[in-house]
């Protein structure tokens, strides 16, 4: 049987199960492309401004590090350290201390990171929905062309393959093209979910290093001008006792 003459005698419910699935197919090979694009240029810029960033943590500027950020707008990482580094330097323009600025920078470093994720979470709910709801529909389209095949029995009165060929090969084209469709929106569902993965352990590390840079370290210049004090005092003190 030819595909001109298997369309022929595919039903009206048969032909409307290939359609959907069809158009399915379509939607989740542009998502698919959409997300390959995306995460590429987004790594890349990650990659890119992760220099800017190290060059601060090793005693940069801020307003370098704010330009760098701009830059790369598409970067993750960039967009999670902007957010912290901004509240920061809002907070010291503003003639405030900006190591009680802690909690505001962590909040800010912690919903951008959300607001992040949520950004390249989106189109990937579409492809789960298509890996698991094809299999289904082409379920559906198989039950359809077998009922296609017994209606072809019960009109020729014998159980023939001409009879029933043309609904059973419905039946398993129906089903081949649900498993085709959800294949690839499954195998790319899991692959962007592993790779959103590694940019939620990369936006946490940077935010990590930007906390350590902006706070803890003041911290230990303060502890050892405390200790360098202590020691300079130590002699006066002995002399005293004296």
């Amino acid at each position: 049987m030819s595909f001109t003459e298997l369309l022929g005698n595919v039903g009206l419910f048969g032909a409307a199960v290939m359609c959907c699935l069809a158009l399915l197919s379509v939607f989740s090979v542009g998502v698919i492309v959409d997300k390959l694009r995306r995460f590429r240029e987004a790594w890349r810029q990650s990659q890119m401004f992760k220099v800017a960033f190290k060059k601060f943590l090793h005693g940069g500027e801020i307003q370098e590090l704010i330009n760098a950020a701009r830059q790369h707008e598409n970067s993750y990482v960039a967009q999670v350290v902007s957010a912290g580094i901004l509240e920061y330097d809002g907070v010291r323009q503003a003639g405030s201390d900006p190591a009680g600025s802690l909690e505001l920078v962590t909040s800010a470093l912690r919903d951008s990171m959300s607001e992040t994720l949520i950004q390249l979470k989106r189109g990937l709910g579409f492809l789960a929905t298509i890996g698991s709801v094809a299999p289904f529909i082409g379920l559906f389209g198989t039950v359809v062309g077998i009922i296609n095949a017994f209606r072809g029995i019960a009109a020729t009165g014998s159980g023939g393959m001409a009879a029933v060929s043309g609904g059973i090969a419905e039946a398993l084209v129906a089903t081949a093209l649900g498993i085709f469709v959800a294949i690839p929106a499954v195998v790319a569902f899991n692959h962007f979910t592993g790779r959103l993965e590694n940019f939620h352990v990369e936006m946490n590390r940077a935010s990590s290093q930007l906390v350590n840079c902006l706070f803890k370290v003041p911290d230990a210049m303060e502890r050892e001008v405390k200790a360098s004090a202590v020691k300079a005092k130590a002699p006066e003190a002995a002399y005293a006792a004296r």
